[in-house]
C-alpha cells in the first residue's frame, strides 16, 4: 500500500462521499487510489467550482466536503472556494498535489510554497511528509475542520510522498463531546434579559452550525422576544412567525435599524461578527449584549458583552428559559417594526413593471419555492435584495455567502445542494457577472445528473458595485459589458433555456424549469433602479417613538 492509498482509506473511514476537483500530474497517484474506492470523484471545469462544491456540501451537511487540486495554478485556482469556506465557517479539507520533496529546494517548475500560501485562507495547513503520519494528519484535519467554529483545512501530498510504500490504518472517529454552558453564566443572563423592556434576539449562522434552531425559537416564543437573523441566519425561526423580523445586515438603513436603536439588549446568538459588523448596529458600543455561543466573543469595541454563555447552544437556551421570567413585560418595541415589515414586502405581490422589479422577481420565487426546497444566492446587487425579501421556513434553505462573499458561487453551490438533497427542488440566483464566472460547471452539473434551475438578474453590468458608486459619486464607471445569449448558451450545453419577456410570465416559466430532467437557465431582464430608490427611502427611514 502506498501513501496515497492509505490516505483514501483515512478518507473513507471519515466518510467521505464525494471529492470534487481536477486531474493532474501531480495527483495522479491519488486519483488511482480514489478510483479503487468507495468515493465518487466529481470531475469539474475548474478547480473554483470544486472548491464552492465542497463549500456549500460542507455547509448544508456539517460534515467537511473535500476538494483536490494538484500544483500551481491548479491550487492557487483552488484558493478562493477555500477562503470562502473558512470565512462562512463551513467545514472542508483542501488536497493539493505537490511537486516531489527532491525537486523543492530549486526553483521547480510550477512550484509553489502550498502550505504558506493556505495558512492565511485555513484554520491549518500541512503537507504529508512522513507517510506513517498520514492516519493521523487526515484525522487532526477533519477535527479541525469540522469542530467551532468550522472551516477549511489543507493538506499538500507531494508525488514521491504519495508514491511510497507504508502500512498503516484510519484512526478511529471518536463523538465530539459539547461543553455544557456554567450555571453562574446561566443565572446571569436569565436576571439581565428578566430586567430588559425591549430585548432584541439577533442570530447568526452559529445556530444553524450547531442544530439549535428548535430551542432558539421556542426561547423566542416563551420569553416574546422578536428575533432578527443575519444574511446566514436564515431560516433559524420561521419567517411567518409572529416574532421573526426577518434579516439584518445590509450596508443602509431598514425598518430592523430602528429596533438595534431602541434596544436595552441585544440577546447575540450563534453570531459571527464576519457576518455583520456590530458597528453598524451598535456604533457607539452602548447596547448591553449577551453573548451565546460555543466559544468566547471576538474582541470588537462595539461588542461587549455583559454576560458570556459558552457552550451547547441549545443547552443554554433551554437553561436560561428556566431562570428567566419576563411574564409581566410589556410587547418589546421591535414587535411593532413587524407589520412594516411584512406590508413592504407584500406591496410588490401584483407589481406590473417590466424589467422586473428585484422585489418583484424574489417575491415569485418565492411563491415558488417550496418550504425545505433550496437557493444559493450568488454575490452582487441581488444578494442584497435576496437577503432582505428571500424568507425561509428552515434553515440552509437560503444560502448566501457573506463572510468572504465570493462571486462564482452560486452555480457549483447548486451542485453540491442537489447531491446532498436530490429529493429537493434548487434554484441558483445569480446576476449576469457572477453567472459568467463559474458557468462552465453547468456543463458539470448536465454529466453528474444534478438538474437545478440558474435564475439570472441581468442588467449588463455589475450591478452592486454601480449601486455603491452611485451612492458615492453620484455616477458609476467600468461597470457595463455585454452579455451572449443566454438560451442559446444553454442549448448549446444540452440545457433549456428560457427568457423572460413580460412579468406574468416568471411564475409558470419558474414552475417549468423546475420540473425538467436537465438544469435549465431563466434569462430575467432586472430594474435595478430600485436599488437608489432604496438607498433614498433608507437615508429619509425615521423609526416612531
Amino acid at each position: 500500500m502506498n501513501t496515497a492509498e492509505l490516505l483514501v482509506q483515512c478518507l473513507e473511514s471519515e466518510g467521505v462521499e464525494y471529492i470534487f476537483g481536477l486531474p493532474g500530474e501531480e495527483n495522479i497517484q491519488l486519483l488511482e487510489a480514489i478510483r479503487h474506492s468507495s468515493i465518487q470523484f466529481i470531475t469539474t471545469r475548474h478547480e473554483q467550482g470544486a472548491a464552492f462544491m465542497a463549500d456549500v456540501y460542507g455547509r448544508l451537511t456539517g460534515k467537511a466536503g473535500v476538494c483536490l487540486s494538484t500544483l500551481g495554478p491548479g491550487a492557487t485556482n483552488l484558493m478562493t472556494g477555500v477562503a470562502d469556506a473558512n470565512l462562512d465557517c463551513a467545514p472542508l479539507v483542501a488536497i493539493t498535489g505537490q511537486v516531489g520533496t527532491d525537486r523543492m529546494y530549486a526553483g521547480s517548475h510550477q512550484y509553489l510554497d502550498l502550505v504558506a500560501m493556505f495558512a492565511p485562507v485555513t484554520k491549518w495547513s500541512t503537507q504529508i511528509v512522513r507517510p506513517g503520519n498520514t492516519p493521523e494528519i487526515v484525522r487532526k484535519a477533519f477535527r479541525i475542520a469540522q469542530s467551532e467554529k468550522s472551516g477549511a483545512v489543507h493538506i499538500d501530498l507531494p508525488e514521491n510522498v504519495a508514491a511510497m510504500e507504508v502500512e498503516g490504518k484510519p484512526i478511529p472517529l471518536r463523538p465530539n463531546t459539547m461543553t455544557d454552558p456554567a450555571p453562574k453564566s446561566i443565572r446571569q443572563a436569565a436576571e439581565v434579559i428578566s430586567r430588559a423592556e425591549n430585548p432584541l434576539i439577533l442570530v447568526g449562522n452559529g445556530v444553524i452550525r450547531a442544530r439549535a434552531s428548535k430551542a432558539l425559537t421556542l426561547f423566542a416564543t416563551e420569553l416574546n422576544i422578536p428575533v432578527a437573523n443575519t444574511f446566514m441566519g436564515k431560516g433559524v425561526i420561521p419567517y411567518k412567525h409572529p416574532l421573526a423580523l426577518w434579516a439584518v445586515g445590509l450596508q443602509q438603513r431598514d425598518y430592523i435599524n430602528c429596533g438595534f436603536d431602541k434596544a436595552d439588549l441585544v440577546i447575540a446568538v450563534g453570531y459571527d461578527l464576519v457576518e455583520y459588523s456590530p458597528k453598524k448596529w451598535n456604533p457607539e458600543g452602548n447596547i448591553p449584549i449577551i453573548h451565546i455561543a460555543e466559544l468566547a466573543a471576538e474582541v470588537d469595541s462595539s461588542y461587549i458583552p455583559e454576560v458570556e454563555v459558552l457552550g451547547d447552544i441549545s443547552e443554554a437556551l433551554n437553561q436560561i428559559l428556566l431562570h428567566a421570567n419576563r411574564k409581566e413585560k410589556a410587547d418589546p418595541y421591535a414587535l411593532g417594526l413587524r407589520d412594516e415589515i411584512r406590508a413592504d414586502y407584500e406591496r410588490y405581490a401584483e407589481d406590473q413593471g417590466f424589467p422586473i422589479k428585484p422585489q418583484k422577481l424574489i417575491y415569485d420565487l418565492r411563491s415558488v419555492m417550496g418550504r425545505k426546497d433550496i437557493v444559493i444566492s450568488d454575490v452582487g446587487a441581488h444578494k442584497m435584495w435576496m437577503a432582505r425579501h428571500y424568507h425561509c421556513d428552515h434553515p440552509n434553505t437560503c444560502l448566501i455567502s457573506n463572510g468572504f462573499a465570493a462571486m462564482g458561487i452560486a452555480i457549483p453551490g447548486a451542485i453540491a445542494a442537489k447531491m446532498v438533497h436530490p429529493d429537493r427542488k434548487v434554484v441558483a440566483v445569480t446576476g449576469d457577472g457572477g453567472f459568467m464566472m463559474n458557468m462552465q460547471e453547468l456543463e458539470t452539473a448536465t454529466r453528474v445528473g444534478t438538474p437545478f434551475v440558474t435564475l439570472i438578474f441581468n442588467d449588463g453590468g455589475y450591478g452592486l458595485i454601480e449601486w455603491k458608486q452611485n451612492i458615492k459619486f453620484n455616477q458609476s464607471t467600468f461597470v457595463k459589458f455585454n452579455n451572449p445569449d443566454f438560451v442559446k448558451l444553454a442549448e448549446s450545453m444540452g440545457l433549456i433555456g428560457y427568457r423572460i419577456s413580460a412579468v406574468d410570465e416568471l411564475i409558470p416559466t419558474l414552475k417549468i424549469a423546475l420540473d425538467q430532467s436537465v438544469p435549465t437557465i431563466i434569462d430575467c431582464p432586472v430594474d435595478y433602479r430600485e436599488n437608489m430608490l432604496f438607498t433614498q427611502w433608507a437615508g429619509e427611514l425615521n423609526c416612531y417613538i
